[in-house]
């Protein structure tokens, strides 16, 4: 009888966890059934779909990723990320002015825009600082009272006391900045990090595929030599799946001179948000990420440990900031234009629509989630207004849809978190 109990309890935890992994992932699996569903009926060729999914991925990928390390710390969905992307534009209007074009301009708006962002950062988490447990909001209202001031600065300061007269800058009556500034000019921006260096993408990803595929073989060699009761044998085989699949795909493209084999991967943007990743993942395992870890779990146990939660909290905020600003001007330097009053106004709401896409909470985010919510949330945008077009006849419902997906999955995944947290309030108490 103790057996057969045994084995009911088994079943029921199994169904549980079930239900749970389904709960948890249950936005990205959504989005995942609709985003198939948009490529299908949008009917849109598939080299079309990959080349601008790409470029999407590689120009916003950045601005996601910086969301990550504040998630972690407790600072919820930092929507004042709009405020390290006004510190790179600030630094790309300067750029433009001393007329540093190509990979030398990119690498000084990042010189210019890290010192600005620093101080946005900590200005913003001396705020958050003082608001703790409205952190979400508290950070929409500085983004906008900083945009008030970035219009101010760039409106009625230049030309007045900041001297500035530049033509190509600044308005004709010689006060404040021009509306649009053209960063495609011989001494713009446009492309100067994603053309220093491109590869076809499906021979990258054959390539990168091979060596996950060897890594995964070594890694499992050694571990069951070593430790063979307590492997994981499903995570192996999941990997090599996921990689042998990617690997089968690829050389099927390359081998069948297909037009996809056109598609150009920019590397030195990849490297920057693949070692932004790393970043996220290895300072997890620091001291720093471990205090990041204790003050998003609680402030109070964080304090009784000794550690300085305001000063923790500062740090996360300035770091988010500065790659904000750093993951702004990538993205700039890809679309070619700055709209001076524009540009950074949807920056918070796209991204944390985006990381939300990926699975993310408001308290819980991962590099992989931020990638996964770009991925998603960028191939809706491109197929829903066709997709739109074919089953109703009118590309509008496309726009309707994009615009519910950027608005409404904050506010989908927020109650989600509020729901889960009630949910998790009830089991303790029916287990105590």
């Amino acid at each position: 009888m103790a057996e057969v109990k045994q084995i009911k309890t088994t079943k029921i935890s199994t169904s549980t966890s079930i239900k749970r992994l389904l709960f948890d992932h249950s936005v990205p699996i959504l989005f995942i059934i609709i985003c198939l569903a948009g490529i299908y009926f949008s009917k849109l060729p598939l080299v079309f779909i990959v080349n601008t999914l790409l470029s999407r991925i590689t120009r916003n990928s950045f601005l996601v990723l910086a969301l990550v390390i504040p998630v972690i710390a407790g600072l919820g969905l930092n929507f004042g990320i709009v405020i390290g992307a006004m510190a790179g534009q600030f630094a790309i209007i300067i750029v433009t002015h001393l007329k540093i074009a190509d990979f030398p301009g990119f690498l000084m708006c990042i010189l210019f825009a890290t010192p600005i962002a620093i101080i946005f950062g900590f200005l913003t988490a001396m705020l958050l600082n003082r608001t703790k447990g409205q952190e979400m909001i508290s950070s929409m209202i500085a983004g906008f009272f900083a945009n008030g001031v970035y219009q101010f600065i760039l409106l009625f300061l230049v030309g007045t006391l900041i001297p500035l007269k530049n033509p190509d800058l600044v308005l004709s009556r010689g006060i404040g900045i021009r509306n649009t500034i053209d960063l495609t000019t011989e001494t713009g921006l446009k492309y100067s990090l994603d053309n220093v260096f491109e590869y076809p993408l499906f021979l990258f990803l054959a390539g990168i595929a091979a060596i996950a595929i060897i890594a995964v073989c070594i890694d499992y060699y050694f571990k069951k030599k070593h430790s063979a009761e307590n492997l994981d044998g499903f995570k192996y085989i999941t990997r090599l799946t996921v990689a042998g699949a990617i690997l089968a795909v690829s050389i099927g493209v390359i081998t069948s001179g297909s037009l996809l084999m056109t598609v150009k991967l920019p590397i030195a943007t990849s490297v920057l948000i693949t070692l932004l990743w790393l970043f996220n993942v290895l300072i997890m395992k620091t001291k720093l990420g471990q205090d990041f870890r204790t003050v998003g779990h609680s402030m109070d146990i964080a304090k009784v440990s000794g550690i300085n939660v305001d000063k923790t909290r500062t740090i996360a905020m300035i770091i988010s900031t500065v790659f904000a600003a750093w993951g702004q001007v990538i993205f700039l330097q890809n679309i070619g234009t700055l709209s001076t009053y524009g540009s950074h106004v949807q920056i918070a709401t796209f991204s944390i629509a985006a990381i939300l896409l990926g699975g993310a909470s408001v308290t819980k985010a991962t590099s992989g989630q931020a990638i996964l919510g770009v991925i998603l949330f960028h191939t809706l945008f491109i197929v829903s207004p066709k997709a739109g077009n074919n089953l109703f006849g009118d590309a509008q419902i496309g726009e309707f849809f994009r615009a519910f997906v950027s608005y409404g999955v904050i506010g989908v995944a927020l109650g989600l978190h509020a729901w889960n947290k009630r949910m998790q309030a009830l089991r303790k108490q029916l287990d105590v």
